[in-house]
């Protein structure tokens, strides 16, 4: 068991992924565990058909309270947080002003006068200081309250049976996306039916001494270590889950060269809300037409295809996969990438140049898994 390198970040949960046998990795500045003993497939096939519980405490949270933060928060984000009630989140972006993205994230309302962000990992300092800088005198106070939460993802199918018996709350009442303060295991916590791999599921946030203790009860409500029982899950997992269900990820899909519209995340992108960083460049390349636009593929020949390998059609290169990986629950090989909008089309037969070899793949429609409701 190698200790992780000193100038990483840890999560509450350091010692008790190494005592599982994590297999640990640098992410983003963080020490995050990759995978378990059991495997990547493992981990996600358990999650589309059981449970599998994540460690997601690297992700960063930015507190905004005061009598602005609606509209501040508005300013800053391509989605309408006015339209969010007490209880409620949002998936959103921070955008620049040529309309692309600074990063996604999640916005939780719990008050009029209260929101918390929920940013990525790798991106919080960055973010946290994008946020500050344009502060312009609104009545609110900012916080990075990063440090104040451990976040832990719960997702599956038995998600909810298992964390009820952790907790009085009624977990069948809160609706997806929406969330609630109550105790996990007696422990003051956020509860929230969201998540990153396509499945149901619950993100529960609490203070991060209390981070082992919600772990170590969740894996035991979960029967883990039994043939079907709850399984940690890594970063691999994580990723794989999340490309199956066709999520975008930050860095892959969106990043400040690729507009919301590009991404297909027009739906988040509320150009009637009023005024935001980033409406007008994405106004005029919504009356415009994008040029290039994100797409999902399966490869048909032998080969898996990675990010950042090109993309050919008749032989020109036209684009680029952003990303790629088998995909363990539908047993085929998937990727994303980005094509000219004329070259979007479903069924459009494409070749990705995986190391020099050409490799047959078709594009199909996104998501490329979508659970039964």
């Amino acid at each position: 068991m190698s200790a992780p390198a000193v100038d990483l970040k840890r999560t509450p949960l350091n010692e008790a992924h190494r005592r599982l046998g994590g297999r640990m990795v640098e992410f983003g500045g963080w020490d995050m565990p990759v995978q378990y003993p059991a495997g990547t497939v493992n981990e996600h096939v358990r999650t589309r058909t059981r449970a599998g519980l994540f460690d997601v405490s690297h992700m960063g949270e930015v507190d905004v309270r005061g009598r602005d933060a609606i509209a501040f928060v508005n300013r800053l984000t391509s989605n309408d947080v006015s339209k969010l009630v007490d209880g409620q989140a949002q998936y959103t972006a921070l955008t620049t002003p040529q309309g692309t993205v600074i990063d996604d994230l999640l916005v939780y309302r719990m008050a009029e006068d209260h929101l918390l962000l929920v940013v990525n990992a790798g991106t919080t300092d960055k973010d946290w200081e994008w946020i500050k800088s344009h502060h312009a005198g609104e009545n609110i106070e900012l916080r990075n309250a990063s440090a104040e939460y451990c976040q832990l993802a719960l997702q599956g199918p038995e998600a909810i049976s298992i964390l009820q018996q952790l907790t009085e709350t009624n977990l069948e009442e809160i609706k997806y996306y929406h969330f609630t303060l109550g105790k996990v295991d007696g422990i003051d916590a956020i509860i929230s039916r969201t998540g990153y791999t396509g499945e149901d599921g619950f993100e529960v946030y609490a203070a991060p001494e209390k981070a082992e203790q919600l772990w170590n009860k969740i894996l035991d409500a979960g029967n883990y270590g039994t043939d079907e029982g709850v399984m940690p899950c890594g970063l691999a997992a994580r990723n794989t889950l999340r490309l199956e269900a066709g999520m975008a990820l930050y860095g892959h899909e969106i990043d400040e060269n690729t507009t919301l519209l590009e991404a297909n995340l027009g739906w988040i992108t509320k150009l009637n809300k009023g005024d935001f960083i980033g409406r007008e460049a994405l106004a005029k390349q919504k009356e415009e037409g994008i040029k290039r636009k994100l797409i999902g593929f399966e490869v048909t020949d032998r080969g898996i295809a990675r990010d950042g390998q090109d993309i050919l059609v008749n032989g020109e290169r036209v684009g680029r996969a952003t990303s790629g990986s088998p995909a363990p629950f539908l047993k085929k090989n998937i990727g994303m990438g980005y094509v000219p909008r004329e070259l979007s089309a479903v069924g459009t037969a494409i070749e990705i140049d995986v190391r020099g070899r050409m490799v047959g793949a078709q594009i199909v429609p996104l998501p490329f898994y979508k659970r039964a409701k």
